[in-house]
């Protein structure tokens, strides 16, 4: 299948999302969360089972939307003039196996949120920012390689029946999701903020636990409260 062979709205689609996809990963570089070419964002189409990804290798101040590729949902390539991201296999991965409300998938080297993964360590839940974005501790996931879908089976695995919608596969980094790449991008935001300030913390003293009752109120309040 080519992308010349989808509907109208599926070419519409995909041309917009290139756009969105594209724009996002400034903010990345802006926000500090990557270096060079590293890291990742990807939104998958409403319309049709694809997936706009960054090409692989690609310096951030090089990407437009045209420079986005294309991918089905077994990380195939659809349309695009670049190889797809080194990742594209785990993201294919998480589409397929998380659907009913993953569209969007994020992943960063961040600084502080990627240590803890050096680390071997799970981030715990001892802030209400923590307690409001994540409905508590940031988990772990398991050693993975890049290149084929281990990464994608190790972040279903892991947040599969988990209210986190992040998770620091060790030794390696933070992958966000979320109901478009927007909503990722601003997880993979507030990953780093909460990886950096827990760390902080614990060279000041002994964190402070919040107890559990608590940090379930703070997350459906935000959820479904918080906010217009």
């Amino acid at each position: 299948m080519t992308l010349k062979q989808c509907a109208q709205k599926v070419q519409d689609e995909v041309t917009s999302v290139r756009k969105i996809v594209s724009d996002l990963h400034a903010k990345l570089t802006k926000e500090g969360l990557v270096v060079w070419s590293a890291g990742n964002i990807s939104q998958r189409l409403k319309s049709a089972d694809l997936f706009v990804i960054k090409p692989s290798g690609i310096a951030y101040d090089e990407l437009t939307p045209e420079s986005m590729v294309v991918c089905d949902l077994n990380g195939n390539l659809v349309d695009g003039t670049h190889n797809p991201s080194s990742d594209t296999a785990a993201h294919a991965y998480v589409y397929r196996n998380m659907s009913d409300y993953v569209y969007g998938v994020v992943h960063t080297h961040s600084t502080y949120a990627t240590a803890w993964a050096a680390a071997g360590e799970e981030i715990p839940c001892h802030l209400t920012m923590m307690a409001d974005e994540f409905g508590g501790q940031i988990p772990l996931g398991p050693f993975a390689i890049v290149g084929d879908d281990s990464i994608g089976r190790g972040i279903v695995d892991t947040l599969k029946g988990s209210k986190s919608v992040a998770v620091l596969m060790q030794n390696h980094g933070p992958f966000t999701i979320g109901k478009d790449a927007k909503s990722a991008v601003k997880t993979a935001v507030m990953l780093e903020e909460v990886a950096k300030t827990t760390f902080i913390a614990k060279q000041i003293g002994s964190l402070v636990p919040i107890p559990k009752e608590i940090i379930t109120k703070l997350h459906d309040r935000y959820q479904n409260v918080y906010g217009q």
